[in-house]
């Protein structure tokens, strides 16, 4: 056994040196509790650099605690990728097992289900590396053996500093048999309630589809903004994975995020849903692999990057036609249309009368209005409101019979307010001089809200909503 040990000496810590960094596991160095022990914060500094590490204290008096150190030492260096939490070391003096692995400063996914900065697009990003992770996980590389996690669960994907996820936590993980005629092991059933795939429960059957099962179960809390778990409700609420079989792909909508579900272009939307309700099929043999997983994910990514690329293009063409900038040739047919909150099906035959392109073709352009702008510079100064150079206004509505507009009214004032941000608000549900005024400016089949900035128009709730996911819209907002 100690040879075995030894091929693992590179990665030895000395006792006091983890003492050291941890400041002898100070409280204020504390982070979290897992299953086999306590994680502290500990600074580790050597002559050339000061190196951030997350260091777990195993609590041997847990069963098969000293089982479950050897095993995440050895998978960890064996299975090095970029979504796979790294070992930087570990001790084993004396009485002590400890594990330093690195530091992953936005701790555990779990953290952030709920939060607002967690945007969709953020989110797919997360759930991809997460999903790469424990695809090479399950890759035999041409082996008879795969790692089977065991305990796959949003709290132990962990977010570096910039939000790439890391899988995390290998105590519980098995050998499985790959490229067999049997690719399933016998073993008692361990994990985290709600994860669990329930056929690994009844059988006692683990393989990689278990695994697959749980990653489902992290989509839809992504999807969801929720545990899979909730003790607060006494209801099918309570457990995520059966809440969403009680529902159907197709009205899933009903519990989807708000929030998220306005970021949401259909298409990723609609690869996410699917791949999340066949990662949880009762039959395991109809579950993904995680290679398939991958690719599904790296979809959803594409079609929301494609969304967001040409939101945020529109609303840059906009801003700088204000300014008098040249935009991309390519756009051109985008300097005849004004912003805002409306969907607008233009059929370019309707144009042919005035001499507009004939070539037949169906254009679906969201929130539009279409104005023939001889002088757009000066069309612009007729649009803009009062107010001075620095005002921000925002025309909105209280009357939630208009169900949609009353919802982005709610999201755009958050938004400000999460900027600090001071505006004008003029309700025109209340104030009918002011539905006046706006459709004065713009025209009768306006849609609420509509934002103006410095005197320029801007867009609607979708573009601003679009700039806050590319993490713009702080420099739109900030005035020169």
């Amino acid at each position: 056994m100690s040879s075995f040990r030894d091929c693992f000496d590179q990665y030895k810590y000395k006792l006091d040196i983890i003492n050291t960094a941890t400041n002898n596991f100070a409280d204020n160095n504390y982070i979290a509790e897992g299953g086999f022990g306590k994680v502290y914060r500990g600074e580790f500094l050597d002559s050339k650099r000061l190196t951030i590490g997350a260091v777990k204290r195993l609590d041997r008096s847990k069963e098969q605690a000293d089982i479950s150190f050897w095993r995440e030492i050895m998978l960890l260096t064996s299975h090095k990728h970029e979504n796979i939490i790294s070992l930087l070391g570990f001790c084993n003096e004396g009485e002590e097992r400890i594990i330093v692995y690195e530091y992953a400063s936005n701790k555990s996914l779990d953290f952030h289900l709920d939060k607002s900065n967690l945007t969709w697009i953020k989110r797919l990003k997360i759930c991809l590396g997460a999903a790469r992770g424990l695809a090479c996980l399950h890759d035999p590389k041409g082996t008879q053996q795969r790692v089977l996690h065991r305990d796959i669960k949003s709290a132990n994907i962990l977010l570096d500093e910039n939000w790439n996820a890391k899988i995390a936590d290998f105590g519980l993980s098995k050998h499985g048999p790959a490229n067999q005629q049997y690719t399933f092991v016998f073993s008692n059933p361990v994990g985290t309630l709600g994860y669990c795939d329930p056929n690994y429960i009844e059988k006692n059957e683990l393989t990689k589809e278990s695994d697959v099962y749980s990653f489902g179960v992290v989509l839809f809390e992504v999807l969801c903004s929720r545990p899979c778990v909730d003790l607060s409700c006494k209801d099918v609420r309570k457990n995520l994975a059966e809440l969403v079989k009680s529902y159907h792909e197709n009205n899933i909508d009903e519990i989807i995020d708000f929030k998220l579900k306005q970021q949401m272009e259909q298409n990723s939307r609609d690869t996410f849903v699917k791949l999340a309700y066949q990662c949880l099929e009762k039959d395991s043999s109809r579950r993904p692999p995680m290679a398939l997983v991958v690719k599904m994910l790296a979809s959803a990514l594409k079609h929301q990057k494609m969304e967001s690329r040409s939101s945020q293009r529109l609303c840059k063409n906009i801003i700088n036609l204000q300014r008098g900038r040249n935009i991309r040739k390519g756009d051109s047919a985008l300097l005849e249309m004004m912003t805002c909150e409306m969907t607008v099906n233009l059929n370019v035959e309707d144009f042919e009368a005035k001499g507009q392109e004939t070539k037949r073709r169906n254009i679906v352009l969201r929130n539009i209005i279409l104005k023939e702008l001889h002088n757009p510079l000066l069309d612009f100064q007729k649009v803009c409101p009062p107010g001075g150079s620095d005002s921000l206004i925002l025309y909105t509505t209280r009357d939630n019979t208009n169900q949609q507009s009353f919802k982005d009214c709610l999201r755009i004032r958050f938004l400000l307010k999460d900027f600090n941000i001071l505006y004008q608000e003029r309700d025109v549900s209340i104030h009918w001089d002011y539905k006046e005024e706006l459709w004065r400016m713009l025209g009768r089949q306006v849609a609420l809200p509509i934002l103006f900035i410095k005197g320029r128009y801007i867009g609607g709730a979708e573009e601003v909503l679009q700039l806050h996911e590319q993490e713009e819209i702080e420099n739109v907002f900030v005035f020169a």
